[in-house]
């Protein structure tokens, strides 16, 4: 009874280390900020549930907020999008899975990072689409001549994540700009995942968008605000770009069957998190920064780590003591929860993804049974 497209989506091995989770588990697996959402935010909220603010927006969300997307997307990003080209989702998660169905049909190709975020992988087949992998070098760069060489007729589109989920990486400007080149001459779209924009380290992000109109930017405020359970999130397009394909229109169709509108008191709490002071968000970089240099210098000691530009993931090289599979069970049955790099494609075989968002003395807590274990 259950149809092939469901039996052939795994389950994400992210989710399921999640569910392992214990009192007693120092849980490295999660990529969830431990700090709780700022009270601006939750105050907010609370205000537009207190004056019944509890029914049915607009499908694409409250203009307010759309608004309030564009003018950061001009202040950070040098933008200048229409509220209209905006959808307000549930989550960066329905953002790419409405980017990915409106564009993929069977047997189309969409170009994946490997290793990348679970999602792209799992989304595409979804859609029947056929997945081509992009390789990461071994400071996960992109090789923006080889990515051009897997270019077929087929190809419809181009994932892209900076700041990267498992790897840290930030993409450099060129790098960005190179690929846009090839987005533009060879008529593709570039699906542009940058959730992780705020935490940045010691480099600067940038947007395809900045580049080309060919490209569906995606964002949210999970992981920069902490408000991950409150499932809130965006896409945006250009005006050339919605004109040309009625993307937006065609989003909005999915989004309506599925979803109907984001949740009309988290948007609210959107709107507070764009509106209000953002030392919030510099505060929790700031830390963020300093558990990254507590656990590179730890994983040092054993592995072969790449040491991340941005979002709060750590993904060394295991092959010493095993592959990803056989250290992470080691860790996990130490009480050290992390995720296998395979679970974010075959290239991320021999690799783990620790994610720091976790507090700073479970950190050193974890290290120090690493060193039992590995030392």
């Amino acid at each position: 009874m259950i149809s092939d497209r469901c039996k052939n989506i795994k389950p994400s091995a992210i989710r399921e280390i999640f569910n392992m989770a214990n009192e007693t588990s120092i849980n490295l697996g999660i990529g969830e900020p431990d700090f709780d959402t700022p009270k601006h935010i939750v105050e907010a909220a609370k205000k537009a549930l207190d004056e019944g603010r509890t029914h049915y927006t607009p499908n694409n969300g409250i203009l307010k907020l759309r608004e309030a997307i564009c003018e950061k997307l001009k202040k950070d990003n040098n933008l200048d999008v229409n509220p209209n080209n905006v959808i307000v989702t549930c989550g960066a998660s329905e953002a790419l899975m409405l980017s990915i169905m409106a564009l993929v049909n069977k047997g189309d190709e969409v170009l994946i990072p490997n290793p990348g975020f679970v999602s792209y992988f799992s989304l595409t087949e979804l859609c029947e689409g056929k997945i081509k992998s992009v390789d990461l070098d071994e400071n996960f760069n992109i090789d923006v001549d080889e990515l051009n060489e897997k270019i077929s007729n087929k190809t419809k589109c181009i994932i892209l994540n900076s700041p990267s989920n498992p790897t840290g990486k930030v993409l450099d400007k060129d790098i960005i700009k190179g690929i846009c080149e090839i987005a533009e001459d060879k008529g593709i779209i570039i699906i542009s995942d940058e959730i992780y924009e705020k935490i940045i380290y010691d480099k600067k992000h940038y947007s395809p968008m900045q580049f080309t109109d060919n490209c569906i930017l995606i964002n949210g405020f999970s992981k920069a605000y902490a408000m991950t359970g409150w499932r809130i999130g965006y896409l945006a397009v250009s005006e050339s770009l919605n004109k040309k394909y009625n993307l937006i229109e065609n989003m909005i169709k999915i989004h309506q069957y599925g979803f109907a509108c984001a949740t009309s008191f988290a948007q609210y709490g959107a709107l507070a998190a764009l509106k209000g002071d953002q030392k919030c968000v510099e505060d929790m970089v700031k830390e963020f920064k300093r558990r990254r240099d507590l656990i590179v210098n730890g994983l040092k000691k054993f592995f072969k780590v790449y040491k991340p530009e941005g979002a709060f993931y750590v993904f060394p090289d295991v092959s010493e003591y095993g592959d990803g599979v056989e250290v992470a069970k080691k860790l996990i049955e130490n009480g050290i929860l992390c995720v296998p790099g395979i679970a974010f494609g075959e290239n991320g075989k021999n690799y783990v993804r620790f994610s720091y968002a976790t507090k700073y003395e479970d950190i050193e807590k974890a290290l120090q049974i690493m060193d039992s274990v590995f030392g």
